[in-house]
């Protein structure tokens, strides 16, 4: 895996477009439906994070199985 930072151009003022970071945003998103994620009451960081994997499985079980239009399910 490959990281990449996206920093602003240089001598860029006010509102600048910068690439992919929708991406980064509407996948947290994904992950905060979850109810678990978004209500966080665990103590241990490591317990927090064991849920991500879960959320992730749940969410790409639910777009493999559903059939119609993509965005009918929320």
């Amino acid at each position: 895996m490959t990281l990449k930072t996206v920093s602003l151009p240089r001598g860029a003022k006010g509102f600048v477009v910068l690439p992919r970071r929708w991406k980064v945003d509407r996948a947290l998103g994904w992950i905060l439906k979850s109810r678990r994620n978004f209500r966080d009451n665990e103590r241990l960081p490591q317990n927090s994070e064991a849920h991500l994997p879960r959320s992730l499985i749940t969410l790409m079980a639910r777009r493999l199985t559903r059939g119609g239009n993509p965005r009918t399910d929320r």
